[in-house]
């Protein structure tokens, strides 16, 4: 699978479908989307008008239930924390993500993160949020984690949860942009476990 980030927590992710994850800031129309992801309601996470850049007509949504209202329809699974579902051949599961000690992404929200089994992988798109009692449970092969702090985790917390779950590989997302500076991403490789592999894709 080729993993690739356009920016923030914008990720794509191209194998035999190709996946995104909270498309935002798509400068192209490209319309070749098979499935989107969307882990919560904020501007940067869920943005229609990059929605529309990337969809087709029969493009697959994931959402939390607590979004249905805006993005309900044909075409539209809505899951709930803890769920395990299908999508096409995908097996997946819904994660909760929240901030203890924060506000800004409340656990009674619902907001989600997924575990997406991609050509024998378990993929783990955190969403937003920090260390919880859910997110340490998760068990997956690759790790996209927010690292840009404010209303996540930062680097350090971020570099600490990976050594906690121990994937076989991390990547940071959610930094260089809105929050977090361009450096962060180093900055968390640094600190993960040499035995686990991090790849960089925001500079």
């Amino acid at each position: 699978m080729k993993i690739s980030i356009n920016c923030h927590s914008s990720i794509r992710i191209e194998g035999d479908k190709v996946i995104y994850f909270d498309p935002f800031k798509i400068n192209e129309e490209v319309h070749d989307a098979d499935i989107i992801f969307v882990t919560h309601d904020h501007f940067d996470h869920f943005s229609i008008d990059d929605i529309k850049k990337i969809e087709k007509e029969d493009t697959i949504y994931v959402i939390p239930e607590c979004m249905y209202n805006l993005l309900g329809g044909e075409n539209v699974i809505t899951v709930n924390p803890l769920e395990e579902f299908m999508v096409e051949n995908y097996k997946c599961k819904a994660v909760r993500s929240y901030n203890v000690g924060k506000d800004f992404h409340k656990k009674e929200f619902g907001y989600l993160g997924y575990i997406v089994n991609i050509e024998g992988k378990d993929v783990y798109v955190f969403g937003d949020g920090n260390v919880n009692e859910d997110v340490l449970k998760v068990k997956c092969d690759i790790a996209l984690v927010p690292v840009g702090g404010l209303y996540t985790m930062d680097y350090k917390e971020a570099a600490e949860y990976i050594n906690t779950i121990k994937p076989l590989k991390a990547i940071p997302t959610h930094y260089g942009d809105l929050t977090g500076d361009k450096e962060d991403g180093l900055r968390f490789k640094e600190l993960v476990d040499k035995d686990i592999e991090v790849e960089i894709l925001i500079y």
